[in-house]
């Protein structure tokens, strides 16, 4: 099992994202990948009830490595390096669940979504195993410090990927990257990867297609909009009207990794190089049509 970040004696922190340019950007493609970090704060883990490994259940894990050729193939990848238990780049921002703090929220704080009835809201309630992640409430003032240290500069460098992209290309098309745990009852006909167009309304139909083609011409098997059709990053983001596509995708964890322990399997070599093959495909695609 990897542990959580750790740097070289000297290493200046990456701060709440890495961003790997390309040196010719030459496809109107965002890579990004919110739910890989794994740099978890020593006063989180201190606060935590949980052990190192349990701690770690809702990683989307290595799913950066597994882009990690785009920037080689002409598009940038913004990957975040704080982990998803410890604030969740795909929700909105103030998605809290007031049993989890130790007074009243601002009334502006959006408590009623479903995502906090299930404990995973910004700052979650539980890992993604059920288990509750804190031995006392917080004050809100912990929720607002990781918001304006780890959501708001994702958003913000992502926003100005999108803009950069339409300022380059008149469009733009993120593909945010996930992976998906193994469906406990194993059934056989399981998608080996989910592409998520929130119904249809986030993504040009021909790009989602395109995306399907290359995984199908794989041999992967692909499903649409069941049971992931895209979070906020997919609905807040995805504008086609505006030349602004989002597709998200997820692929199943058992490809490429032993859940239990978060560690790399040796399908993960296979997986990469299909996906790098993928990415290659796409960056020599005409997308104009996506300018509407």
């Amino acid at each position: 099992m990897d542990l959580p970040l750790t740097l070289p004696a000297g290493q200046q922190h990456p701060g709440p994202f890495l961003l790997s340019r390309p040196d010719a950007w030459r496809a109107p493609l965002v890579f990004a990948s919110p739910h890989s970090g794994r740099d978890y704060p020593a006063a989180f883990l201190a606060e935590s009830r949980l052990d190192a490994l349990s701690v770690r259940r809702s990683e989307d894990g290595f799913v950066d490595e597994l882009f990690a050729a785009a920037p080689l193939h002409g598009a940038p990848l913004l990957a975040a390096t704080f982990p998803r238990v410890y604030c969740d780049a795909n929700r909105e921002p103030w998605e809290l669940d007031p049993a989890m703090f130790d007074g009243p929220l601002p009334s502006w704080v959006n408590s009623a979504s479903p995502r906090v009835g299930a404990g995973l809201g910004t700052i979650a309630r539980i890992v993604a195993s059920g288990e509750p992640v804190y031995r006392r409430r917080l004050p809100f003032r912990e929720a607002e410090e990781r918001v304006q240290r780890c959501w708001q500069p994702y958003h913000g460098a992502l926003s100005g990927l999108i803009a950069e992209s339409k300022a380059l290309f008149g469009c733009c098309l993120v593909v945010d990257c996930h992976s998906m745990p193994t469906h406990p009852a194993h059934p056989p006909n399981a998608p080996d990867m989910v592409l998520g167009d929130a119904h249809g309304t986030a993504c040009a139909p021909r790009a989602v297609r395109r995306v399907e083609e290359q995984l199908w011409s794989m041999g992967y098997r692909v499903r649409r909009n069941d049971p992931y059709a895209g979070g906020y990053v997919t609905r807040h983001y995805g504008r086609p009207r505006e030349a602004v596509h989002v597709l998200q995708i997820e692929m199943a964890r058992s490809l490429y990794m032993d859940e239990a322990a978060i560690e790399r399997l040796p399908g993960m070599g296979q997986l990469q190089r299909d996906l790098t093959a993928m990415i290659a495909a796409l960056t020599r695609m005409d997308w104009a049509f996506l300018r509407g």
